[in-house]
Order: structure tokens, then sequence, then C-alpha cells
């Protein structure tokens, strides 16, 4: 499989963006918040944006080279483009649509997306997730080396999102080809890609499997992107090895992670437990505050209690009785408790 390499440089209106990448047979999300840069990104490598500089290759087939004046037009890359609206011609039945795009055998796509019996459809009489995978196999229709997803759950309601982004990720399993997808949505760029990247005013500040990001965020941004709640203090030494840190917002909390200044402290949601009164075990650190606000998401809930979030399943908080207002126990141990430096 030909890999996919970008080094470009795009001048935006606050900003430039400034991206390096390569990836295989594999799925990269680039995340980050809308006007990072992400969508620009897209449309410099499928060709509908020119880079003040870069380089952009697949294999051997060279796309774009600034330096030498290579620029190939976007009907010359083989890239099959998603974008964020489907895009779809609503003139056009399914079939035309997915023909339309050129050289893959159209009703040969339509029967492996399940569409076979929609093919005389109009776009308007489709669900959302029936015109994304119209979008997808027209896109596919191109028999691209290079797959490239806009914000490709953004256009669908929240119940049709997650039955789609499960079947999305299985077709990019089956796949294999070099995709990259763009998001503003960390929990989607996780269930979607081998590896996220966190893109944020045009710059890519870390990349890595989900796992890594949550775990070892290398900056307050990715930490408070990937859903962690940030706490910000001084931190010294303290008792058995621990690091102390005395949080600006009053009160102090334990870490293992072994930083010194002004820092932030990160904690998950579901790494925090909540109780009634303070648990009598090995956990360090309590923060007891009254409940500002539950909020049901699925089969779990997030409370807020003062400066943190926690996440609880919704049995849990049922036991619990818990009612805004409710003075309550928010613990979380020191070994879960990450330290990432503030400037």
């Amino acid at each position: 499989m030909d890999r996919l390499h970008v080094d470009l440089t795009v001048p935006l209106r606050s900003f430039r963006l400034e991206l390096a990448l390569a990836l295989g047979a594999e799925t990269l999300a680039l995340a980050g918040p809308s006007g990072a840069g992400k969508s620009t990104a897209l449309r410099a490598i499928a060709g509908l944006t020119r880079p003040e500089r870069g380089r952009i290759s697949v294999g051997a087939e060279l796309w774009l080279d600034t330096a030498a004046r290579v620029d190939r037009p976007a009907e010359e890359r083989s890239v099959g483009l998603l974008f964020q609206d489907y895009a779809l011609f609503p003139h056009l039945s399914v079939l035309e649509n997915v023909a339309f795009a050129g050289r893959g055998d159209a009703r040969d796509l339509l029967e492996r997306f399940g569409l076979a019996p929609l093919a005389g459809a109009r776009p308007s009489q489709l669900s959302g997730g029936e015109r994304q995978r119209v979008a997808l196999a027209r896109a596919l229709a191109r028999e691209p080396k290079v797959l490239l997803l806009d914000e490709p759950t953004a256009a669908l309601d929240a119940h049709t999102r997650v039955a789609v982004r499960s079947e999305l990720g299985e077709l990019l399993r089956e796949l294999a080809l070099p995709t990259l997808i763009v998001t503003h949505d960390f929990e989607e760029a996780a269930a979607l890609a081998t590896r996220v990247g966190i893109l944020t005013a045009g710059q890519l500040v870390q990349t890595g499997t989900a796992v890594e990001l949550v775990e070892r965020p290398a900056s307050p941004f990715v930490a408070s992107f990937t859903g962690g709640n940030l706490l910000s203090g001084q931190a010294r030494a303290g008792p058995t090895g621990l690091t102390e840190v005395v949080l600006d917002a009053g009160g102090t909390v334990y870490s293992t992670d072994d930083l010194r200044g002004h820092v932030g402290v990160v904690i998950h949601p579901w790494e925090i437990s909540l109780a009634r009164t303070t648990p009598a075990d090995s956990t360090l650190n309590h923060v007891t505050a009254p409940i500002r606000a539950l909020t049901p998401a699925g089969n779990r809930v997030r409370v807020r209690i003062g400066p943190v979030t926690a996440e609880l399943t919704a049995a849990s908080a049922a036991r619990l009785g818990l009612a805004p207002g409710d003075v309550v126990v928010a613990s979380f141990k020191a070994t879960m408790s990450r330290l990432v430096p503030l400037a």
C-alpha cells in the first residue's frame, strides 16, 4: 500500500496552517476545535486549495511540490473526498450519484453498501445514514489511493451518529486505505482512527493513539480537548515521594507525577468516584462541594461538583440518589492525577 506524505504551509486569516504527516494503510484523525485548519488540510491534499509551500505525494506519485512547480489538479489526484454535508446531486438518483464519480462499478458499490434497493431514489428521499453511505460509495467509485473524510457524522442526529460511526469504523478497517478524517469530536476520532493528531491554530500539537493522548497529554489544551478536568496550581515536593499541588482555587491534591512550579492537574471524569462521605481507603484526593449539575449521556451521567466533573453509570447515580445542591465527595487517586506544565 502506498504511503501518503504531506508537508505544507497554508496562510489562513489569523494564523498559518503548518502540517507534516505520513500515513500508510491506516486511519488518522485530525481533531481539534472549529477554525483550527482541519478542513483546509483536506482541501490542500485534494487539490482544492493551493498551499503557499508544500509537498504532497502518494507512493511514487507526486501531487504537489511548490519548489519544483508541480501542482496536479484535483481531477488528477487519486482522492476520494467525503464532504461534511455529503454534497450529493439532488437531481440525480443514488445510482447516478455514485456512477458520476467514474471508474468503479457503481452497482457493485451499491450492493456492498446495502443501497441496491435505493438505486432509483433521490437524496431527498434518504435518511441521514443512507445519504452518508451514498457519499462514501461515490468517493470509493473513483478507486482512490487516499480517502479524505470531512466531519463524516456531523450531519447526522445524535441517535443515528452512534450506529453510523460503528458501521463506518468497520468499513475503514476493511478498506485499509490511507485515510484522513477531520473532526471536532475527540470521541469520534477515538472511535474511527488508529492514530489521532490534535490540531489547534494550525499547529499539530500531539499525535498518538487515543489512549496515549488521554493518559499522557502533552499540553493543557490536549488534556481539556480529550475530556479531562484541568485544575491549576503550584507543585512542590510532597510526602513519601508524591508531588503536592496547592490549587489556585483552594485546596491541595497529590500526584505521583514529578513536576514543579505552575502546573495543571488532569483528571478524567471516569477516574473520579462519588460518595456521600469521605471514603475510608487509600485515595488521597477529595473535593467536597455541592452538585452544580447532572447531565445524562446515554447510560451514564456527568456530575459537576465544584471545579470537577465526574462520570458514572446511571445506575450508580440512581443508587446514590444524587440531586443538584447535594453536597458530595469527589475522590480520585494520586496515580490518576497527571501533571502538565502551565506557562
